[in-house]
């Protein structure tokens, strides 16, 4: 079983920067790769950003050219910066490993224990 772990998390006041890293055991990934998901009290957890093994990056329009997921391959290590925080970005954030479910379609299977982002005004 794969193993995540999440860091760089913290307190940012808004239009404010942050990264996170995550480290992760050694596994052999399936095309749909990693990604980071958020989780804001009170709603359901939502992929914002993923990187297949072919290196294609996708981005929830919420954070389209604000954030940029990459992956350094020899260091297990997948990172999400974040520029341009707004309040709404405060949730716990999780490195997570996609797999196709019964629709075809890559979502996050594989969890790690989150890292807390709170950006204020």
């Amino acid at each position: 079983q794969v193993r995540l772990k999440e860091s760089g998390g913290g307190s940012v006041q808004a239009v404010g920067s942050l990264r996170l890293s995550c480290v992760y055991s050694k596994y052999i990934f399936s095309g749909c790769g990693l990604g980071w998901a958020r989780q804001a009290p009170g709603a359901e957890r939502e992929l914002v950003a993923s990187i297949r093994t072919d290196g294609t990056t996708i981005y929830a329009d919420s954070v389209k050219g604000r954030f940029t997921i990459a992956q350094e391959k020899t260091k297990n290590m997948l990172y999400l910066q974040m520029n341009s925080l707004k309040t709404d970005d405060t949730a716990v954030y999780y490195c997570a490993v996609l797999f196709e479910d019964s629709s075809l379609i890559c979502t996050p299977q594989l969890w790690g224990q989150g890292t807390q982002v709170t950006v204020s005004s």
